[in-house]
């Protein structure tokens, strides 16, 4: 099957956390749906208390990245700026961004994927 499969309203807990790198202790995902073969992913992640993704480095993707922070706060390292609940970022490819820190925790909805250039308006 390609694409996203069909999904009726179906509750978070549903999809369980997993450990997203064993660099980042306690940093968890919950992926609600993805479609392998494009990359494209929609999930949840969870920063804990004390996050810190510096073992991580600067994150540079080859996707799109569109981010709504749910809960909590977490801080841009390099840029020194702290982002709250209700702020919301799309990166383009290759557009760096953290490591981030979180000292109460934090909770952000993703949705990842790739641009085709072939489709256009």
């Amino acid at each position: 099957m390609n694409g996203k499969p069909e999904l009726e309203f179906t509750p978070v807990e549903a999809f369980a956390w997993t450990p997203v790198d064993q660099r980042c202790p306690g940093l968890e995902e919950r992926i609600l749906v993805e479609d392998r073969a494009s990359g494209t992913v929609t999930r949840l992640l969870r920063f804990p208390p004390g996050a810190d993704t510096s073992a991580l480095g600067r994150m540079i993707h080859p996707f799109w990245e569109e981010v709504y922070i749910l809960e909590g706060e977490i801080r841009d390292t390099v840029l020194g700026v702290t982002f709250s609940a209700g702020a919301y970022a799309c990166r383009p490819p290759g557009m760096a961004h953290g490591p981030w820190t979180s000292a109460r925790g934090c909770v952000t909805f993703e949705v990842r994927y790739r641009a085709d250039p072939t489709i256009r308006d």
